[in-house]
Formats: structure tokens, sequence, C-alpha cells
């Protein structure tokens, strides 16, 4: 699945209510109070966890104090799941791993459904594993089955902003072996990295860049800097040519300069070579990103040259 959140919201409808799960908490389960008993034996890795840990096991007498309390202070993402069945004693130790990281900023609260049918039956749980994200007491999204761990992450980055959390965007140590690879000249390793990161996110822009930098490094491997620039000088409609010499200057440093050569060429051309170059213009700005000035500039200036 392209995104693990439901588009189409299930809690418009109420098809969640925890209402009837409010009430005075048992003193044993309210914050700050460890929970009695031992471990619960239905949740992969479950373990007793006190009210500051980042995983707690969830039950019926400690859902309003593990999750609709500890909600109103930082997003709680509860999973759904049961020991011995494959995709969730797959997916629960990704979870586990990733609420440590977490440090405290948000809450794994872990339910046994074999253990505890009726909170299952309030949220609609059809099939596991299931995880929602509940912030301020309400459920506010989410997703079943299996995610990639890179899809898994951004989407907890997406429930900590929802929940008011300042969140620094997640460093991924795919994308450094990409880059290593890129700047190595191992062209073929870097392309097959970036495409591996963007087939689990396809709106990484650092990945979109650096896929966008390997096929620069491509097209202009083997070529002599200065004398393409001077046969696009020579021939400013030869299209081949005014590509290769923008390619040479975007890694030159002269972004700016390989934008204005390739939206004049836009003006100049029609049919499919405009297309062509306006792809090829496009595929340049991704090296930038959309916040750089002067592609915004260079935006501009394509649409006023193909409208």
């Amino acid at each position: 699945m392209s995104d693990p959140r439901i588009t189409s919201s299930i809690f418009t409808r109420g098809a969640v209510d925890l209402s009837t799960l409010r009430g005075p908490a048992p003193a044993s389960t309210r914050p700050g109070t460890p929970p009695q008993g031992g471990p619960s034996a239905g949740v992969p890795g479950a373990q007793t966890a006190d009210s500051n840990a980042a995983i707690v096991d969830v039950t019926e007498a400690t859902i309003q104090a593990d999750v609709l309390e500890r909600s109103m202070a930082m997003p709680v993402i509860v999973f759904f799941g049961a020991a011995g069945f494959p995709e969730s004693d797959e997916f629960a130790p990704v979870l586990e791993r990733l609420a440590a990281e977490g440090a405290g900023a948000w809450v794994l609260a872990r339910v046994d459904v074999q253990e505890n049918p009726r909170i299952a039956q309030m949220f609609r749980v059809q099939g596991i594993p299931m995880v929602y994200a509940v912030v301020g007491g309400q459920p506010i999204d989410a997703f079943s089955g299996v995610v990639p761990e890179a899809q898994l992450r951004q989407w907890i980055q997406a429930v900590l902003k929802a929940g008011g959390v300042a969140v620094a965007e997640p460093e991924d140590p795919r994308l450094d072996e990409a880059d290593d690879a890129l700047m190595s000249g191992d062209l073929d390793a870097a392309e097959q990295a970036y495409r591996k990161i963007l087939a689990d996110a396809p709106a990484d822009a650092a990945a979109t860049a650096g896929l966008a930098q390997v096929g620069v490094a491509r097209r202009v491997a083997g070529a002599d800097p200065a004398a393409a620039l001077a046969a696009a000088e020579s021939a400013p409609d030869d299209v081949a040519a005014q590509l290769l010499a923008a390619d040479i200057e975007v890694l030159s440093g002269l972004a700016e300069q390989a934008y204005a050569r390739l939206v004049g060429l836009v003006r100049r051309t029609a049919g499919e070579d405009r297309e062509t170059v306006r792809q090829h213009l496009v595929s340049l700005f991704s090296i930038a990103g959309p916040d750089d000035p002067a592609v915004a500039s260079a935006r501009r200036a394509l649409a006023s040259a193909l409208f």
C-alpha cells in the first residue's frame, strides 16, 4: 500500500465509540501506579511497563489510563495483535523498536485481541495486525496489515505532528548508502538504492534528487565539458547539445544558467522537442528541491514560456 493512512476516515462515521470506556480507573491502573500482574502472553514481546514506559500492555481495566488519559499528553499508538499470528508476530517487534527509539515522544499501547475482545470490538478491529493513532482522547488515523518500515516511520511522524510534538525528520541510513555510492561513482548501486527508497516512500525528496543526479552523471559521462558548452553555443537550437550543456552547468554549480538555457529552448521549440526539454528541465529542478528560490523563479519562467 502506498499510504498506510485511511483516507476516508472511519472515525467521521462514528465507527469507534470510546465513551463506554471512560470512567474512574481502578487505583492500581491510574497514571503513576504500576499495573498489577505479570506480562500479557498474547502479544509478541509483551511486558509489564510503568507509567513512564514507551510500551504498555492494555486491558479493559487499564485502557482509560494507558490510552485515553495518556493521549491527552502525548500521541498513543494502539497495536492490536495476538501471538501465534505470523503478520502480528512480524510487525509487533518493528513497532516496539520504533517506540523505544521515540524515547517517550509517543506511547505504544499493545492490545491482545484474544484476551481483550471487547476493546477490539469497540475499535472495529476485523483483522490483525491493526494500528490506531489516538490523540487528545480520540482516534485520528488507522491502518491494517503490515506496512514497510519506511512508510511506518513517515506515518508515525505525521501522527506526532498531529499531536503537536516537534519532531526532526528521521535520517534514513539507506540514503547515506545511496549517497556514498553516488559519490564513489557506482551509479548502478546508487540508482538501485534510490529506487528502493522510492518504492517504500514515493514522495522522498532526497531520494528523488539523488536519482536525478544519477541521471545527470550518466548523461555527462565521457563528455568534454568545454567542448560540450562550445557546441551548445554554436548550435542554440540543437536540443541534444543544449540538454548536455545544461547538465554540465548543473554539475558545475551553475544551475540558474542551466535553467535559463532550457527555458529559452522551450520558447524556441514545439511538439515532442518542447516536451523533451520541459521534462529534462523538471528533472533538474528535483535536484535542488522545490524550496530553492532559483527553482521557484525558473518554474515561473517555464510556465510563462509554455502558456
